[in-house]
């Protein structure tokens, strides 16, 4: 599995949500919103869950630079989901908190395989990581088989 522009693109935004973490605790939790939804997910969740599912479909990683990176990406998807739980668009906060979760417990599985390097595990992730996603794009996200509510 090939650690370039990607692997470090996730790097960096693996900081960077650490980073922001601290920084909103300074200021008294008043956080405010960087990029659009859009580019979380193009920037952080697309990467992460890609790099996850390419080494699924691949049959699992095959060194252990392979399953640092997967663990890494389990990471991104885990806490990816507890920060998108704080952004509910308007109305369906309920819905969205379920969603988000719905992330977070697909990379949460993620990494705990990665870190056993259990390829067992891991490729059971598969059907909850596109649950997660398709779950909430069926709700919240324009140009899906369905109306988006927002």
């Amino acid at each position: 599995m090939a650690l370039g522009a990607a692997s470090v693109m996730v790097m960096v935004a693996a900081l960077i949500l650490a980073g922001g973490q601290s920084v909103a605790r300074a200021q008294n939790n008043q956080m405010q919103a960087v990029g659009s939804m859009s580019d979380i997910m193009v920037s952080i969740v697309y990467p992460a869950t890609n790099n996850i599912l390419l080494s699924v479909y691949r049959g699992g990683p095959a060194n252990d630079t392979d399953w640092t990176a997967i663990q890494r990406s389990g990471v991104l998807m885990a806490e990816t989901g507890n920060l998108l739980a704080n952004r509910a668009p308007g109305g369906n906060a309920g819905d969205w908190a379920r969603d988000a979760k719905l992330l977070s417990d697909a990379g949460a599985a993620v990494y705990k395989a990665a870190r056993a390097k259990d390829t067992a595990a891991l490729l059971a992730t598969e059907q909850s990581i596109n649950a997660s996603c398709t779950t909430c794009h069926k709700q919240f996200r324009f140009n899906s088989t369905t109306t988006a509510s927002n």
